[in-house]
C-alpha cells in the first residue's frame, strides 16, 4: 500500500502541475508521467482480482490489449497533431460513452473511449509542447482546481477504503485534470463552436432514438436494477446507451440548455427551425427518463439563460413564484404528510436517509472527514440503521462533507465560487431588448454558464460532480472563453 500511496500522490501532483503549468517541456513531462502512472496504479490495485488473474494467466491476451491501446492512442495522437481541431471535438464526442467493466468486485462504468482520446491528446500535446519555451500562468481557477485534486489525493491516505479512493483518483481526478489541461488553451472560435454543437446535437438525437426504441419495446439493454424496477412501476424508465436514467436525463438536459442558448439569439429562420426541432426531440427523449433531478436542472439552466437574455430581477421573481406555487400544489395534492421525513425518503428513493446519514458522518469528523472515497463503507459502519448497499449520498455537498470534512467543503465551495465568477464576469450586458446581438463567443459563454449551473444543480440532487467529465470540460471551456476579448457580433 505504501508504494501505491506514493504513486497515487505523484500522479495527482503531476496532474495538478499539468493544470497549472504553461505549455512547454515541463508540462509535457508531467502529463506523460500522470498518463503512465494511472494504468500502473490500477493494475497494482486490481492485480489479485479475478479479472486481472484471467489476464495474467493469458499473457498473450494482456499484451494484445496493451498493444491495441497503445496503437489506438498513437493513431489519435497523429490525427490530433495533424488536425488540432479534432482534439476538442473528440473529447466532446467521447463524453457520454461508458463501458461496463468489473473493478474492485463491482461493475464500474468506465469512460474507456474518453481515456483513449486523453492518451492520444497527451501524446499529441507532448509533441507540440516539447519545443515550446516555458511561459508564465497565474489564474485563480487553475490554482483552485489543482488544490482540489491534491487535497483529494492526500485524503486517500487515511480512507478506510483505499482501493476505492485510488480508483476515484485514477479514473476521474487524474484523467479529467489532463482533459482540463488539454482544453484550457483551445481557441473556441466560431468554427469549433459550430462543430461542437453539431456533435452533441447529433449524438443526443441518436441517444433519443435508442431510448425511443427501448420505450416502445419495453426492453432495456442493461442495468438489471432499472429493469427490475420497471417491472413494479406503472411507468417505464429508459436509459438509452447510459447505465443510469438520471445520467441520461442529465446529458439531455445539458444539451437542451446549450441548444436553447443559441436559439435565444438566433435570427435566421433555418437555424431557428432546426434548433426548435432539436429541442423538441430532446424534450421528448427526456420525458421517459422520469428523472426529477434532470427536469429541475433543465429548469434552472433555462432560468439562467432567461436572466442573461432579459432580466435577472424578473427571472428571480418568476422562479420564486414558481417555487411557492409548486410547494402549494404538493401540499394540497398529497396533504401535509407528503412533507414528512418518512414520506420524503420514500419519494426520493431513500436519499433523505442517505443525506441524514452523511450529515451524521460529518458531525463525527467535521474537520477532515472519513477520507476520500469512504462514503459507502463509512455509511454502512457508522451511520446506517441497517446494512444496506450504498455507493454515494446522491447529494454532492453531503458526500464531500462526509468524506473530506470542512477541508473538502471549503475547497469545493471555493471552486464553485471561482468557476461561477469566472464564467459570469461581463455577462450582464447580454440582457435588454435594445442590446445588439452578442458575438458567438459571448453566446457560447452563456451556454457554458447555464449548462454548468444546471449540472451543479443536478449533482446536488444526484451527486457525481468531480466524477463527471462534463464538469471539467465546462470548467476549461468557461475559463478559455472568458479570456477571449469581447468582439462585436459578425
Amino acid at each position: 500500500m505504501i508504494l501505491s500511496a506514493a504513486g497515487l500522490l505523484i500522479a495527482a501532483a503531476a496532474a495538478a502541475a499539468a493544470i497549472l503549468l504553461p505549455s512547454g517541456r515541463l508540462r509535457a513531462a508531467t502529463m506523460l508521467l500522470a498518463l503512465a502512472l494511472v494504468p500502473l496504479l490500477i493494475a497494482g490495485d486490481q492485480w489479485n482480482s479475478p479479472q486481472f488473474t484471467d489476464l495474467r494467466d493469458e499473457p498473450a491476451k494482456l499484451v494484445t490489449l496493451a498493444a491495441v491501446a497503445v496503437l489506438a492512442a498513437a493513431a489519435l495522437a497523429a490525427a490530433f497533431h495533424r488536425w488540432p481541431i479534432l482534439l476538442p471535438l473528440a473529447i466532446v464526442a467521447a463524453l457520454p460513452f461508458r463501458v461496463p467493466l468489473e473493478a474492485g468486485g463491482d461493475t464500474a462504468n468506465l469512460l474507456v473511449p474518453l481515456y483513449l482520446v486523453i492518451a492520444g491528446g497527451v501524446l499529441s500535446s507532448a509533441l507540440s509542447d516539447w519545443g515550446v519555451g516555458t511561459g508564465t500562468r497565474a489564474h485563480i481557477l487553475p490554482l483552485v482546481l489543482a488544490g482540489v485534486v491534491m487535497l483529494y489525493a492526500l485524503q486517500t491516505l487515511y480512507s478506510p477504503d483505499f482501493s476505492k479512493s485510488l480508483q476515484n483518483v485514477c479514473f476521474f481526478f487524474v484523467p479529467f485534470s489532463l482533459v482540463y489541461a488539454l482544453l484550457r488553451d483551445v481557441e473556441w472560435d466560431r468554427k469549433l463552436l459550430r462543430y461542437a454543437l453539431l456533435v452533441v446535437a447529433a449524438e443526443a438525437v441518436v441517444f433519443v432514438l435508442v431510448g425511443s426504441v427501448e420505450y416502445v419495446t419495453k426492453e432495456l439493454f442493461w442495468n438489471d436494477q432499472v429493469i427490475r424496477s420497471n417491472e413494479f412501476h406503472t411507468y417505464f424508465r429508459v436509459n438509452s446507451i447510459f447505465w443510469d436514467p438520471n445520467i441520461y436525463g442529465r446529458y439531455l438536459a445539458l444539451v437542451i440548455v446549450v441548444a436553447m442558448a443559441v436559439l435565444l439569439w438566433v435570427r435566421e429562420r433555418k437555424q431557428l427551425a432546426l434548433l426548435t426541432g432539436l429541442v423538441a426531440i430532446l424534450w421528448l427523449g427526456l420525458v421517459p427518463t422520469f428523472s426529477q433531478s434532470s427536469f429541475v436542472a433543465l429548469l434552472v439552466g433555462l432560468a439562467v439563460l432567461a436572466a442573461l437574455r432579459w432580466s435577472w430581477r424578473w427571472t428571480v421573481a418568476a422562479v420564486g413564484a414558481g417555487a411557492v406555487l409548486a410547494l402549494v400544489i404538493v401540499i394540497f395534492a398529497g396533504g401535509v404528510s407528503k412533507l414528512s421525513p418518512d414520506r420524503l425518503n420514500v419519494d426520493t428513493g431513500g436519499r433523505t436517509n442517505l443525506a441524514s446519514g452523511g450529515a451524521k458522518l460529518f458531525s463525527q469528523r467535521p474537520l477532515w472527514g472519513y477520507g476520500a472515497g469512504s462514503f459507502p463503507r463509512a455509511y454502512r459502519e457508522h451511520a446506517a440503521t441497517r446494512k444496506t448497499p450504498v455507493s454515494v449520498s446522491h447529494t454532492e455537498p453531503v458526500t464531500v462533507a462526509a468524506e473530506q470534512g470542512l477541508l473538502g467543503l471549503v475547497s469545493y465551495a471555493t471552486l464553485l465560487f471561482v468557476a461561477l465568477w469566472t464564467m459570469s464576469t461581463g455577462m450582464a450586458a447580454m440582457g435588454g431588448g435594445g442590446t445588439p446581438t452578442p458575438s458567438p463567443t459571448t453566446i457560447a459563454r452563456a451556454a457554458v454558464l447555464a449548462a454548468f449551473v444546471a449540472l451543479l444543480v443536478h449533482t446536488i440532487a444526484y451527486a457525481a460532480f468531480y466524477e463527471d467529465p462534463i464538469a471539467w470540460v465546462l470548467l476549461a471551456a468557461g475559463a478559455s472563453l472568458a479570456a477571449v476579448p469581447v468582439r462585436d457580433s459578425a
